[in-house]
This record gives C-alpha cells, sequence and structure tokens, in this order.
C-alpha cells in the first residue's frame, strides 16, 4: 500500500489505531489456515512466508469502523476485516494492497438481559469470555466451538458457525437475534429487532457466512437460554458407521435432542478414546441435558431405539472424557516438524447419502501417495440429515510436496461429496480455499446471484477481495 495513503489514514484516526511495525503485520497476516502456517514455518530465516497486509486497523468504536470503511470505499482500497483469527479456510490472507481491519479491540459486553433472555456483544468479543459473563447470570448462549476460547461473537457470524452442542441449541443463525454492521459505503444498519419477522427478506443472512465480503459486522445480539437442571452422558457401541447413523436418525426424528451426539469410526476410536476401544467398532457418545424429567424420559427412549437398532451399551465414561479433554487439538508445527500436514474437511448429507459420502471420501483420501490417516466422525444431526468431519494426515516421502497433497486432499474429499449429492461445506465457512468449489451447493444460477448481491453492496469490491466468490 501507498505510503501516503497509510500516512491519511493514520492522521484521519490516529497512530494507535493505524499499525504497521512488523509483529503486528506478521500476526495478522493470515489465519489459522494450516497452509498459511506450513508456508510460514518452511520460510527461510528472515522471511515471513507469506505477504503482510498493507498495514492495520484497529479501531475502538463503530464511529472509528465507519471512518475505516468510508476511507478504503473512497479511495478504493482493499479491506479485509479480521476477528481473532481463528478461522481455518484461508478468510484472511495478506495482501500489500490491502487494510487489515482488526476489530479485536472492540471487545466489549455490552449487555445481558435475563428477562427477555438476551445479551449484546462488540463483534470482536472473545466468545469464552461472551459464554462466561451470561454464565454469571445463569444463562448460557448454547454455542460451543472447539475454537470458543480464540474466536469472536462477530466471527461465529461471519463463517456461519456450529457449535459442538447444535443438536438441541442450533447453530449460530438460529441464536441470532440481531447484527449490527457497517456496510462497504460507510452507512450503518442494525438488521433484526423482534423475535420473529415477516418483514420481508431476513437481511441478517446478508452478513451470516458472507466472511468479510458484504460489510463489517459491529455489534450482535444472541438469544440466550438457561443453565441447564441437569447433565447426563451414554455411549453405545455400532458395528458400522452406517448402523450408527441409523440409530442416530431413529432418535432425532423420534424428536429426542441430546445436544450432543457424535460418532466416531473406527480409526477415531483407537486414537481419540483408545481406553473404551472395542475390535472394529464405531462409537457413539451423546450428551443429554436439560429439565431432569425430560433428560430422564430422554435416556430411556435412547437406550430403547439403540438397542433396536442393533448397537449396545458402551461406558458413559467416554462421553465425560470427551466433554473435559474436547478442545485440545496438537498445534500444527507440532506436526510439521514430524512431516505431517493434516486437516479437518466438514461435509453434510441427507441419510440416504452420508454412508455413501462416508465411503466414497475415505476411499478417495486413502489414494494420495503418502496418506498416514483417514477417518471420520460425525458431530451435528438433523431431522434431515447429518453431517461428518472426516480427517486426514499426509506425509509425503519429499516434504516440499506437503501443500500440493494437503490441496489434493481437499479435491478428492469434496469432489467426492459432491459426487454423493452432498454439501461441501458444513460450518467453517467457504474462505478461500472452498470458493472454487461452491458451484456443487449453489450452481451456476446460485453463484451468479451470489456476484450480483456482492455487486449491489460493494460496488467498487473493496471489501475483502478475493474471498468467498469463486
Amino acid at each position: 500500500m501507498d505510503a501516503k495513503l497509510i500516512a491519511e489514514l493514520r492522521a484521519e484516526l490516529g497512530p494507535e489505531v493505524v499499525l504497521t511495525d512488523p509483529a503486528t503485520l506478521g500476526t495478522r497476516s493470515h489465519d489459522y489456515w494450516a497452509v498459511s502456517h506450513l508456508r510460514r514455518f518452511r520460510a527461510p530465516e528472515g522471511e515471513t512466508g507469506g505477504a503482510l497486509p498493507g498495514c492495520v486497523a484497529r479501531p475502538r468504536d463503530l464511529a472509528e469502523v465507519q471512518a475505516v470503511v468510508r476511507f478504503a470505499a473512497a479511495r478504493g482500497v482493499g479491506l479485509m476485516p479480521f476477528g481473532l483469527g481463528s478461522g481455518v479456510c484461508a478468510g484472511v490472507l495478506g495482501d500489500p494492497a490491502t487494510i487489515l481491519l482488526d476489530m479485536g479491540a472492540m471487545d466489549r459486553v455490552v449487555s445481558v438481559d435475563p428477562v427477555n433472555l438476551l445479551a449484546t456483544f462488540e463483534a470482536g468479543c472473545n466468545g469464552l469470555a461472551a459464554e462466561e459473563a451470561v454464565a454469571a447470570h445463569g444463562l448460557t448462549i448454547g454455542h460451543w466451538p472447539q475454537s470458543i476460547a480464540i474466536s469472536s461473537v462477530g466471527g461465529w457470524v461471519s463463517t456461519r458457525a456450529s457449535g459442538q452442542f447444535s443438536t438441541a441449541y442450533g447453530n449460530i443463525e438460529d441464536i441470532i437475534h440481531s447484527i449490527e454492521a457497517v456496510l462497504p459505503d460507510g452507512e450503518v444498519v442494525t438488521l433484526g429487532k423482534a423475535p420473529r419477522a415477516a418483514a420481508g427478506p431476513d437481511l441478517r443472512h446478508l452478513l451470516m457466512g458472507a466472511e468479510g465480503t458484504m460489510g463489517v459486522i459491529t455489534r450482535v445480539t444472541l438469544s440466550l437460554r438457561r443453565q441447564p437442571e441437569t447433565r447426563a452422558f451414554t455411549a453405545f457401541y455400532a458395528e458400522t458407521m452406517e448402523q450408527g447413523f441409523e440409530a442416530q436418525r431413529r432418535i432425532i426424528q423420534a424428536d429426542w435432542r441430546p445436544p450432543v451426539m457424535r460418532q466416531y469410526d473406527a480409526p477415531e476410536v483407537f486414537r481419540l478414546f483408545s481406553a473404551h476401544a472395542r475390535g472394529e467398532a464405531c462409537l457413539l457418545i451423546m450428551v443429554h441435558e436439560g429439565p431432569a424429567g425430560r433428560v430422564a424420559a430422554e435416556l430411556a427412549a435412547v437406550k430403547a431405539i439403540a438397542a433396536e437398532a442393533g448397537l449396545t451399551e458402551a461406558d458413559p465414561a467416554a462421553t465425560e472424557g470427551w466433554l473435559a479433554h474436547r478442545n485440545k487439538v496438537p498445534e500444527w508445527t507440532d506436526l510439521f516438524k514430524l512431516g505431517v500436514i493434516a486437516d479437518t474437511i466438514e461435509v453434510s448429507g441427507s441419510w440416504s447419502q452420508i454412508g455413501p459420502i462416508y465411503r466414497r471420501v475415505m476411499a478417495a483420501l486413502r489414494e494420495v501417495p503418502g496418506i498416514v490417516n483417514a477417518s471420520a466422525h460425525s458431530s451435528h444431526v438433523y431431522r434431515s440429515g447429518i453431517n461428518i468431519y472426516c480427517t486426514f494426515a499426509c506425509r509425503p516421502e519429499d516434504a516440499a510436496a506437503m501443500e500440493a497433497r494437503y490441496l489434493e486432499c481437499w479435491d478428492r474429499a469434496l469432489e467426492a461429496t459432491a459426487a454423493e449429492g452432498g454439501g461441501i461445506a458444513h460450518h467453517h465457512g467457504a474462505g478461500r480455499l472452498r470458493k472454487a468449489y461452491l458451484h456443487h451447493d449453489l450452481g451456476a444460477g446460485g453463484i451468479a446471484l451470489l456476484r450480483q448481491v456482492k455487486a449491489a453492496l460493494d460496488p467498487k469490491e473493496i471489501m475483502n477481495p478475493g474471498n468467498l466468490l469463486p
């Protein structure tokens, strides 16, 4: 970015808002995408391993966000919103011609309303801090992504995130009450007012999942729940993934809603639940919570349905152990040092599709040279279908091939999913990693419509250029 432009922005907002020091630029030049970290891990000493933003603008309030957006719009400069950097699909990727808009200073809990079960947060508020703020009132957001301690409330909305308790409490779109945002021309909108509305199309969805391409989310109001009265755990063995899927279908379609329903194939059971592994059996774990009477009824019904589907009971300690350690994952660099690159790919399908999707994706991944693991688990359940997390780890003979093998794994998994009619993006967003595959979910007409919406909202194409749109 031209130094004169940076000087103008700094003069308008102050040196404490507009930053250009190498440390700040470096830590905000990418998100948690594995390849971004690999490139930096492999970079020669003294090199960054990737492009840096032209500058970082760190606004402290709504007016300063508007000022940055208007500055960028007036000069045709790209603007890349940044929450806390926990995204995994390259939604943030450094560009020296772009201003990175760091929302991390706007991190306040604005209000908690225990009567109407609403809480308002600035977009940069840490997810765990938000949950702890409402927990002090005996409430919960009910949104528990694995990244809760390192992600932002605005980021949840921007990527259409799901949490680990989504089967009962819903995904982020089910929890959002209203969104405040700055549009690409600098104007402010507040979308959402009442518990439910029929005032035309739901404009909140222009920002949900837009990943910074349609505007800047500045404030979010979420609809809360009261803390559950009681909690219980169950676990079951299934002979095959399909048998476990069928049990889950019967449970959810009988209108029982354990907030956590997760099913692991045999390789993942051995890796994550070694003390509970039983031959080639798959493991289904469930958390049940809510009013004591409902939990008791649900436990009895779930056990009966599982038995009817041919499952056998496992030690509920497996579920308790998962709950205690669910957010502990290895750092990318720990794997890179072993010559391994890995990731998870979350896809979904109807109940009729999910078995074939699972088999086809696993077969496709196992054909990749150097693959050392291809496994999967399900984690989000719906009346009409379910998702699966496909996990791969690859250790090519030539370490220089790590990035190519990584991209091959992604390509094989997404194409295999699409070939069986499944959805290629469940909840991590699309970013730059998935954008070439969006036609599978949206079709040519949907892609054209998305472009029209983008052009109408952002005619100068300043918002996160290069992201999301194929």
